[in-house]
């Protein structure tokens, strides 16, 4: 009975260990959980200290520092092209495509100082998750309520002038993992425009390689993100929202097919051209002008 036993405890040891590395299955829902295990972990243990300071855009700085060691569990390279176009004084708006929770990892490569994310509501009620969030000054919006989510629009207009932020939306508004991008919402293009801000699109490549949730693969990687120059809204009003949105996305999925074409950092691509500014730009380099005469946005 005891050799019996002590073969099941044996047994209930290895298999995990077998499962982990023969089934790609197991392996991904085991790195799954013990990302969410470590969000949980570091919110918790960085809630108190945090907490002293009260709620601050300067908590960030922590919130990010215990996400970082992430990619070096996973094995996971990041390689980041054009962040020194975020090295701006002034407020602004940068919109990122939305892959996975992965994302996490890349966001805080690369957020700059005194820049806050917006978040859907939900992850305000997640225990010390949503608590740690909070306090590091991200943004609630409430998505089943368009009038709320106008309002939090509105005075983040505000703020960020008074308080000179940079925020951070995904404008697909959910994760994406398909071949393009999904269409934007315009929130985040009504703000900038609201608060006559500087747009920054900010692209990350495919994970196709490495992660994929339907597929159950999760093995170490790399992928690249792109910081493309600023796209001014001076003198843009809430009419020319729906083309600002249009024509940022086109950019963006422009870049991205392109990244997932070909990796190789000097590709260069014309993009199109930008509403009211008479200009085109291509990835990694300068504006130039371009003759509009005829044209209509």
């Amino acid at each position: 009975m005891d050799v019996a036993l002590l073969h099941g405890l044996l047994l209930l040891l290895i298999l995990p260990v077998l499962l982990y590395w023969h089934s790609a299955a197991f392996h991904y829902f085991c790195k799954v959980t013990f990302f969410n295990i470590w969000v949980v972990t570091m919110a918790t243990l960085l809630s108190p200290f945090v907490a002293i300071r009260g709620r601050c855009v300067e908590n960030m700085k922590l919130l990010c520092a215990v996400i970082r060691p992430l990619k070096h569990l996973y094995g996971i390279k990041i390689e980041v092209l054009g962040a020194e176009h975020l090295n701006l004084k002034e407020p602004y708006v940068i919109v990122c495509n939305h892959q996975a929770s992965l994302d996490l990892m890349g966001m805080v490569e690369v957020i700059p100082k005194r820049c806050v994310p917006i978040a859907k509501k939900e992850l305000l009620y997640m225990g010390t998750v949503g608590w740690a969030c909070w306090l590091s000054g991200i943004i609630f919006i409430d998505r089943q309520r368009t009038g709320d989510a106008i309002d939090v629009i509105s005075q983040t207009a505000k703020t960020i002038r008074r308080e000179n932020l940079r925020v951070w939306i995904f404008p697909e508004g959910t994760r994406n993992q398909s071949r393009s991008m999904l269409p934007f919402k315009r929130g985040a293009f009504h703000l900038a425009v609201q608060a006559q801000v500087p747009i920054f699109p900010v692209v990350i490549s495919p994970y196709w390689d490495f992660f994929s949730s339907k597929e159950k693969k999760f093995t170490p990687g790399m992928f690249t993100i792109r910081v493309l120059p600023k796209i001014e809204t001076r003198g843009l009003s809430p009419k020319d929202v729906p083309g600002l949105t249009e024509t940022v996305r086109n950019i963006m999925v422009d870049v991205f097919s392109e990244m997932s074409a070909n990796p190789c950092r000097d590709q260069r691509v014309e993009l199109p051209l930008l509403p009211g500014t008479g200009a085109t730009m291509r990835t990694g380099s300068m504006w130039r002008e371009e003759d509009t005469t005829g044209t209509s946005d």
